[in-house]
């Protein structure tokens, strides 16, 4: 009878121990930090003729691309970087082959949070090309116009984020550098891109840069991204605002298969003293990578990617 009081007394004592090492330990947080979300396209198409009397030329082209967007967040820290490429040729006979789509486009953002919703914050930003653009629809034996860092535009700058939302970030940074290179030789004249004179490679501007991003489900499987930006330059004519506007709609017609509509407007007096267009539809394979849910509960509507 001892024994077995003995052994009961053990065996609770064991269960106490291990439901209070068990209270002790500490939550495991399940939640992930990094929240990535991707899409990658690749756009077709072909026309072709034969004794046809309304006219037209044999064609085919290609429209590839991938759009990124990783995110860190946790606690009151906010780290966004995005990562946009696309390139696109369209070959037609009697003409040749010509370049429909050229975009470099990375940035990064990080923020601390100090009220809600609001981050001070500092980040940078690379825009360029790919490949060498041409006058008269980037005909290779036009005039050239156009290069990979020709011209590349890097931004560096602090100030404040707004973001209430998944759907809605707002960046104003009164303090931006923004610089301009000119690689290619043949392009480093005075008044191309707003260089000083012959020879130079850059031109360093300061100011005022503000950027926003609206997405917008407008139904089942049809998004819209809007993108804006507006700079000032404090140094030299700061009432010439480069102005640029952006707008993706994309319908997802299954998980592998989409159609994107594109739209972009530009105002930039050191390019050429008009407002420059830029429109793409294109129908093909598209592939979404979602990692997962953000950390923040307040952030809660991602369906816009899904």
């Amino acid at each position: 009878m001892k024994k077995l009081l003995l052994a009961a007394s053990f065996s609770l004592g064991v269960s106490a121990v291990a439901q209070e090492a068990k209270t002790d330990a500490p939550a495991v947080d399940t939640v992930k930090a990094w929240s990535i979300q991707g899409q990658n396209t690749l756009m077709l198409n072909q026309a072709a003729f034969s004794n046809w009397v309304g006219g037209g030329a044999n064609n085919v082209g290609w429209l590839a691309g991938v759009n990124y967007n990783m995110t860190y967040e946790k606690g009151k820290d906010l780290w966004e970087n995005i990562v946009i490429l696309g390139y696109g040729q369209n070959n037609t006979k009697g003409t040749g082959t010509r370049k429909t789509q050229d975009v470099i486009n990375l940035s990064t953002n990080y923020g601390r949070e100090f009220a809600q919703h609001w981050y001070l914050s500092g980040g940078a930003s690379l825009q360029t090309q790919f490949a060498a653009g041409y006058e008269d629809g980037n005909n290779p034996d036009a005039r050239k116009i156009s290069n990979f860092m020709a011209p590349g535009y890097i931004n560096v700058g602090v100030g404040v984020t707004y973001r209430p939302n998944e759907n809605f970030t707002m960046t104003l940074r009164p303090a931006n550098a923004r610089i301009t290179f000119v690689s290619d030789k043949d392009l480093q004249y005075a008044g191309s891109y707003g260089l000083k004179k012959d020879g130079d490679t850059s031109l360093f501007q300061f100011g005022f840069l503000g950027t926003a991003m609206y997405k917008v489900k407008l139904m089942e499987n049809i998004n819209l991204t809007n993108t804006g930006s507006v700079f000032s330059n404090y140094l030299d004519h700061p009432d010439r605002l480069v102005l640029a506007y952006g707008a993706v709609l994309n319908m997802k017609i299954n998980k592998y298969i989409s159609s994107n509509i594109t739209l972009d407007l530009m105002y930039d007096h050191n390019q050429i003293q008009k407002t420059q267009l830029k429109q793409t539809l294109g129908v093909g394979f598209g592939y979404n990578f979602d990692n997962g849910r953000k950390r923040s509960d307040k952030k809660d509507n991602q369906s816009w990617m899904k």
